[in-house]
């Protein structure tokens, strides 16, 4: 297991390089290949257009949600209660950081607590799979979700930035295993998300029959935790290989489509570089239930919870002049329209 004030400056320095470096991938979200067909004649109200939604057993307001970013450090809990404060206020559900240091450092415990910024919206307590390979199991799953009254669980794969990371953690021998274990013990309803390099359909297919209850495919076009990760390690072979792998990933927009070929109900979240709500309909369009946003809010989290709600209403309102402009006047509407196409 890593030394604690090890962990705790990783993701210091995590947060600094996203706000700092350029750490984009040179893949795109795909959703650029598709267009919506304009409806001169919508039919609707735009006053009356409705985002409402649900997710897991509670009604929210929007079919947004705040990616999983950080926690474990002061500087990141001043961050993830501006963040919750504004998810409270919108009605978006809030995914919190990898919270394996607040396993490790009780005292971190706090970092991660926002349920008094947002009492009423979805949480979701979130770690690393590849530590189930490492002592973690199904008590330290519960303790997580119980420490921040989580209403959901997401284990989280990053097998490449394992990779790159100096002190990463590569052993991801049979870990459908012991997901399936977790799933299956579980309180809550438990989801496992990418972070930047996306799924295939028969990543999904497995993951499904593990037992989980959502997926995030948290595709390839936004952050490169390759790229996060060149740049916290000094060794020239690291910086090399990086180079190589800035193509790597499935696009968001591909990964969208890639789970849905295995299963049309399952609670999908579409995330990985979206930062419009322009964005965000084509994703829903695709197949998405939910669409997830992460470094665009980060930088405005590190301001105030105003520019984080400034970033939201945007992301609204461009979402919902989608919706007049093809005619939808709910999420159902939009999920079905036949108004979306590829770009020749």
């Amino acid at each position: 297991m890593q030394d604690h004030s090890q962990t705790e400056r990783r993701k210091t320095e995590h947060i600094k390089i996203c706000m700092e470096e350029q750490v984009t991938s040179s893949v795109t979200t795909g959703l650029e290949s598709y267009r919506f067909l304009h409806a001169a004649l919508p039919e609707i109200n735009f006053s009356q257009i409705s985002l409402q939604t649900g997710f897991i057993n509670k009604m929210v307001r929007t079919p947004f949600l705040i990616s999983s970013m950080t926690g474990g450090t002061t500087y990141a809990k001043e961050i993830n209660e501006k963040l919750a404060e504004a998810a409270e206020i919108r009605g978006w559900v809030m995914a919190l950081g990898s919270m394996r240091a607040a396993i490790e450092k009780e005292e971190l415990v706090t970092t991660f607590q926002i349920r008094k910024k947002a009492p009423t919206v979805p949480v979701i307590a979130n770690l690393g799979a590849v530590q189930l390979n490492n002592g973690y199991g199904i008590d330290e799953c519960k303790r997580i979700v119980d420490m921040v009254e989580a209403d959901a669980l997401v284990l989280h794969l990053n097998s490449m930035q394992e990779v790159f990371q100096a002190e990463g953690d590569t052993n991801f021998h049979q870990l459908i295993t012991k997901i399936a274990q977790v799933c299956k013990a579980s309180d809550v309803p438990v989801g496992v998300k990418e972070v930047g390099f996306g799924f295939d359909s028969a990543s999904a297919s497995k993951l499904i029959e593990a037992g989980v209850s959502f997926i995030d495919v948290a595709g390839a076009g936004g952050t490169s935790w390759i790229e996060v990760e060149k740049h916290r390690n000094k060794n020239k072979r690291i910086w090399d290989a990086a180079e190589a792998f800035l193509d790597w990933g499935i696009p968001t927009a591909t990964s969208i489509l890639e789970v849905r070929k295995v299963s049309t109900d399952l609670l999908l979240i579409g995330s990985g570089g979206i930062r419009t709500g322009v964005e965000a309909a084509k994703a829903i369009a695709l197949g998405a239930d939910f669409v997830g946003f992460g470094r665009s809010l980060l930088q405005a989290a590190t301001s105030s919870v105003e520019e984080v709600l400034q970033e939201m209403e945007r992301i609204e309102f461009e979402c919902k002049s989608v919706m007049f402009g093809i005619g939808a006047s709910d999420l159902q509407a939009l999920k079905t329209t036949e108004r979306l196409f590829k770009k020749e």
